[in-house]
């Protein structure tokens, strides 16, 4: 979609500098931008926006002659919004494909896209402008709102609520049973598994990802949360709003996780952790059961600990190559003195 230099300065409130009628129709990075491109640059990048062929850049700061700029507060949000206007999303043609099944007393909102072999159960509701691709199972009873986007071969189980513009990408499983048992004797009795799950408006849920509902309650995740993909979210779970949770990272349950939080990939939380609101949990740490993350710290380690003070252990760690070295021409010496003190009769 072809737009102006201004036309952009205006949607984004930034402040322009150079040709207002520049034309754009694309986004590059900086380097491989060219004439009708769109791109941005962070301040230590700066000294790279007089050479790029962009035909508009957007920087926090700084002129740059004969360049046409747009000065915006954060160049890469700035950038990401603008890419979504220059360059929607190709949504697909409404209608209901003749392989898809859609069961009596389903209800779909106007303009419902869905796709091939898709099979939507009685008493499922799908709001106006929901795109469901092929392969998918939305089961009985679940609610998805408004202009979602559910990618191909994405299980809803029974029950399962979901807000709007929501998208859940390929293989996303929702509302499995949680992993709850209870040992009787020499068997495990699976505990109820009858909660539900409650995704809000504008959650992402990366590929292959699994959400499990509650035993009795229901498993939360709010508003504007991201999820990247092969993440496990156990029964019983609140991840709060605006949360991010890198890949392979698994959630036990029963954990509260609070708003704004940032967890990186590969950390395993075990059942009954409370993470407090902007909370930062770094890559493979590990979160022993019932422990609380602290705001104001990043926590890092298996068990998790505060960065800061694992470094210091780090530290002494690795000076004990030397330590022992020392240790031992120490015991030497002592051993030595210990001979002379003999042969001396001392």
């Amino acid at each position: 979609m072809k737009r102006t230099a201004g036309e952009l300065a205006a949607l984004l409130g930034g402040a322009l500098d150079g040709e207002p009628g520049e034309s754009i129709d694309n986004v590059a990075e900086l380097e491989a931008a060219g004439p009708g491109d769109l791109s941005y640059a962070e301040p230590r990048y700066a000294n790279r926006v007089p050479s790029s062929r962009a035909s508009c850049v957007l920087v926090s700061e700084g002129a740059f002659p004969g360049k046409t700029t747009i000065t915006v507060r954060n160049p890469k949000a700035a950038f990401a919004r603008a890419a979504g206007w220059l360059m929607p999303a190709v949504r697909p043609e409404p209608g209901v494909d003749p392989t898809a099944v859609v069961r009596p007393g389903a209800r779909l909102g106007t303009g419902v896209h869905i796709g091939a072999h898709v099979v939507v159960e009685a008493d499922a509701v799908i709001g106006s402008g929901t795109a469901v691709y092929p392969g998918c199972h939305i089961a009985a009873g679940c609610r998805i709102g408004e202009n979602c986007t559910i990618r191909s071969n994405v299980v809803l189980y029974p029950g399962v609520e979901i807000g709007r513009r929501v998208v859940l990408h390929a293989g996303v499983v929702v509302g499995s049973d949680g992993f709850g048992y209870v040992r009787d004797g020499d068997e495990y009795v699976q505990f109820p598994q009858l909660g539900q799950v409650r995704i809000e408006d504008d959650v992402e849920i990366g590929a292959n990802s699994t959400i499990d509902r509650g035993s009795l309650g229901s498993t939360r995740i709010e508003r504007g949360a991201k999820l990247d993909n092969l993440v496990h979210v156990a029964h019983n779970v609140r991840i709060g709003a605006r949360t991010v949770i890198a890949a392979q990272t698994g959630v036990s349950g029963s954990c509260d996780i609070g708003d704004d939080a940032v967890i990186a990939g590969q950390v395993g939380v075990a059942d009954h952790v409370r993470i407090d609101a902007g909370g930062v949990v770094g890559a493979q740490c590990g979160i022993p059961s019932g422990k609380r993350i602290r705001a104001g710290r990043v926590f890092w380690g298996t068990p998790a600990r505060p960065l800061d003070d694992i470094k210091i252990q780090q530290a002494h760690i690795s000076r004990l190559p030397k330590m022992a070295a020392e240790l031992a021409r120490l015991r030497g010496l002592v051993e030595q003195m210990i001979e002379q003190g003999d042969e001396t009769g001392g």
